[in-house]
């Protein structure tokens, strides 16, 4: 049940992805381009998905489980830190070069976008460059004399 959930919430996903223009990098680039010729039209999909969220969040807050009997894993965290701005930073402007983001370029690789597939490709380093940086982080605390 968890799989065919799995798999109907991300076709659900994708085809609002597509249908709302996000995996399609001019128009998230116009719609980032707001000193030159901006398209709004992302913001209205925007506000839709924060609307959503604020509701899935209010609900998911107060179980202890999710609709499926699984344990809920809610970020606890809440301070602003020089990694959250930092890693915020670098998001905003890798998806003002590209037009992707990790969601949309996904489905534009199964589109067959070779732009997404670059985009992709990035990414993935990007993050197993980051699993490097954490594990040397955490072998030189534990190396490191209290």
């Amino acid at each position: 049940m968890q799989v065919l959930a799995a798999l109907l919430s991300g076709l659900v996903f994708g085809l609002g992805l597509i249908v709302s223009g996000m995996a399609n990098p001019a128009k998230v680039l116009g719609f980032l381009d707001l000193a030159g010729r901006w398209d709004p039209s992302l913001a209205l999909v925007m506000a839709g998905a924060i609307a959503v969220g604020l509701v899935a969040f209010s609900v998911a807050r107060g179980r202890t489980v999710s609709f499926l009997d699984l344990d809920m894993k809610l970020p606890d965290a809440r301070q602003i830190d020089r990694r959250l701005v930092g890693g915020s930073v670098l998001f905003g402007v890798g998806w003002g070069m590209a037009g992707f983001c990790p969601g949309p370029a996904l489905v534009a690789v199964g589109m067959g976008e070779w732009k997404a597939v670059i985009f992709a490709l990035a990414m993935l380093v990007g993050m197993g460059l980051f699993d490097v940086f954490e594990q040397r982080k955490a072998r030189i605390a534990c190396a490191a004399p209290e």
